[in-house]
Formats: structure tokens, C-alpha cells, sequence
């Protein structure tokens, strides 16, 4: 095919692609996302920190705050018998007679984030994403970072004096960062148990 047969073609499906396009339908709904928008919604938090916001928090500021945005939902000691996942493993094994179930995907001693989570940013990320439930987003990085290093501290992962920062939260040696595997999953199953979707 020679130059001017291929840009005749190039040409063509230009004009195509242009009508197709005009002929979409406008429904005049939204707009293109701005940069600004994009970057609220960008909160991913990898292994390694990078992305994490500065700020600093320890476990005896997070106690405190635990009390009054988080006990309500999971317990003063945090493996009551409420409906919010166990967020602190029991000094004894609790017996599942008279325990109220728990939120499905249920977190229970068997499973509490801070002890089986491969990296501690996951902690800090989900605290900040999705908590406390009907307020999420309200946290403010000093707070996530005092939560993250009280769970972590009650959890027997860290000592009670350390400061979680940007730099220290993501050096912390988990427990379960050898152990951790991504579950399989097959096209057209449930993701989790219990979740239609």
C-alpha cells in the first residue's frame, strides 16, 4: 500500500472515530475529574509507607482517643461482646458461648488486624479510610498514627513508648509478614465469606 493510499485510510478512520463520538450521548451529567478531585480520592497507603501523610502518635495518646471514638462500637477492652470486629487480642481464650456475632467478614482473636496484618500501613490505612463508621475521613494523621501505635502496643507488636510516624510505622516487624498469602479466588465467587459480591 503506498503513503497516499494509507493516509486516505488514516483519514477515515479519523472522521469515524469524530462522528461516533459526536453521536455519543450527552446526558449532561458530571464532568472530567480534576487533578484536585482525583488526588482526595488517591488515599492508597503501600507497604512501605511512601504515601503516608507526616505526623507522629503513641499508644498512651492513642488510648485515649480509643475511648472516645472507638470503644463504643468495640469495646473498652476491645474484644467485648459487641457487634465491631476484635481489634485486641484477649490475655484468655474466650469461649464463642453467649458471643454476639460480630460484622461479617467477622475479626475475631483468631484474626485481629494488628496481629495478622503482613505490614503495619495496612493498619493505618484502614483506620483512616473507613473509621469511625459514619464519620470516616475525620481523622486527623496525629490520630491515625496514635490509634495504629495503641493497637499495635496492645497487641504485643511494639513497645509502649514507641512513636509511629511516617518513617517508623512502615519499619515495624509484624508478626504474620512471613505468613500472609493472598487467598485465592475463582470467577464468579463470593470475594469474602459472606459477601454477595
Amino acid at each position: 500500500m503506498d503513503l497516499r493510499n494509507r493516509v486516505f485510510l488514516l483519514a477515515g478512520a479519523l472522521l469515524v472515530c469524530g462522528v461516533a463520538r459526536s453521536q455519543a450521548p450527552d446526558y449532561g451529567v458530571g464532568h472530567p475529574a480534576t487533578q484536585t478531585e482525583i488526588s482526595t480520592w488517591d488515599i492508597v497507603i503501600s507497604p512501605d509507607g511512601k504515601e503516608l501523610p507526616p505526623g507522629r502518635g503513641t499508644s498512651k495518646e492513642g488510648a485515649a482517643i480509643y475511648r472516645v471514638k472507638c470503644a463504643g462500637c468495640h469495646g473498652a477492652d476491645g474484644y467485648s461482646k459487641n457487634h465491631a470486629p476484635t481489634l485486641i487480642q484477649s490475655k484468655t481464650a474466650r469461649s464463642s458461648e453467649g458471643v454476639v456475632p460480630c460484622l461479617q467478614p467477622c475479626v475475631n482473636d483468631a484474626n485481629t488486624l494488628a496481629v495478622n496484618a503482613p505490614y503495619a500501613t495496612i493498619i493505618w490505612d484502614y483506620i483512616n479510610r473507613g473509621m469511625p463508621l459514619g464519620k470516616e475521613g475525620t481523622l486527623k494523621a496525629d490520630e491515625v498514627y496514635s490509634l495504629s501505635a495503641f493497637l499495635l502496643f496492645r497487641n504485643n507488636v511494639i513497645r509502649e513508648d514507641e512513636v509511629m510516624t511516617d518513617k517508623t510505622l512502615p519499619a515495624v516487624k509484624m508478626p504474620n509478614a512471613k505468613g500472609f498469602s493472598i487467598p485465592v479466588w475463582k470467577h464468579g465467587t463470593p470475594r469474602l465469606p459472606g459477601y454477595p459480591f
